[in-house]
């Protein structure tokens, strides 16, 4: 059993839970978790092989543990002053694919409760999220 270890790896490993969170690792939305992390410290002074790597580890618990498991691990290694980002960044991933399931959803109330966030500033941050995902230019 792999665990994670670092707030790099708590982080990603939030950002990879959300993708993963419908069941599917769309080519769209591992391509959207890879831009929220790599301009990102200290991901955008990661090579291309310590960013597979990592991403390597955190599919381990993935596949292994599953999506709840690797969320929880990573949820209790984040500082409190990261929490409100890995939320907003987790709301943002899963509106990569523009569909939100019932799963995502509920994914987000988890990864709430998790990170310890107050209900109200919760739905804050994840409303401003779908707003800005919103398809609304009209042509």
């Amino acid at each position: 059993m792999s665990a994670i270890a670092t707030t790099a790896e708590a982080f990603a490993g939030v950002a990879l839970a959300a993708v993963a969170c419908d069941g599917e690792l769309a080519n769209l939305e591992i391509r959207a978790l890879r831009q929220q992390l790599e301009y990102r410290r200290p991901y955008r002074d990661y090579s291309e092989r310590q960013m597979g790597d990592l991403l390597d580890r955190l599919l381990v618990i993935l596949r292994g543990e599953g999506v709840s498991a690797l969320m929880a691990q990573s949820a209790a290694l984040l500082p409190p002053e990261v929490r409100e980002t890995a939320l907003a960044m987790a709301a943002s991933l899963i509106h990569a694919d523009h569909i939100q399931t019932p799963q995502e959803v509920s994914f987000l109330d988890e990864l709430t409760a998790l990170l310890e966030l107050p209900e109200a500033r919760s739905k804050e941050i994840i409303a401003v999220i779908s707003t800005l995902h919103r398809d609304s230019i009209v042509s």
